[in-house]
């Protein structure tokens, strides 16, 4: 006695499958290279940051900061700067409210680039120096398999990505 009718799954072609982790790049802020967690969880992505410094350029409201991109055993960083898009109250996982600056770059993964925002966080006990959010998901059309990781290639050069983006 059959008690259910089989229903074909729906598939999604125009997404793009990726791992709970991919190597990202930000071109914008000339970084390559870098682990990504992808939490959709998380609301917002973020990026491991300190010596946060806001000023203004031609009037307008810029952030200055570290990004941290080696991992606990090889340290590097990069000064860059970015315009700054707002200061968000953020509730942590543990469920602490932080006031964070929140700046908007591009994102690669694998052969895709767009824009993403980002939180400036300091992730220094975190594994991963940059956590991927829903939001950032959402508009890079991208699907989560959580049974792999790293699917999709390494990013190319961020020069050759903001160049072919035509970011500026």
């Amino acid at each position: 006695m059959r008690l259910f009718r089989a229903i074909p799954l729906k598939t999604f072609d125009h997404l793009t499958v990726i791992g709970l982790r991919e190597w990202i790049a930000l071109p914008e802020l000339g970084v390559a290279g870098l682990r990504a967690k992808i939490d959709t969880g998380a609301s917002t992505s973020s990026l491991h940051a300190t010596e946060i410094e806001p000023f203004e350029r031609d009037g307008q409201r810029w952030v200055r900061f570290n990004a941290h991109l080696g991992s606990v055993v090889q340290l590097r960083h990069r000064r860059c700067e970015a315009p700054l898009v707002a200061i968000k109250t953020i509730k942590s996982s543990n469920g602490v409210a932080q006031t964070r600056y929140v700046i908007r770059t591009l994102l690669a993964l694998g052969d895709h680039v767009w824009p993403v925002e980002f939180t400036l966080a300091c992730r220094k006990a975190m594994r991963y120096r940059l956590l991927l959010g829903s939001k950032a998901l959402v508009a890079g059309q991208l699907v989560v398999n959580p049974g792999a990781a790293y699917v999709q290639d390494k990013p190319v050069s961020p020069a050759s990505l903001s160049t072919a983006s035509g970011a500026q």
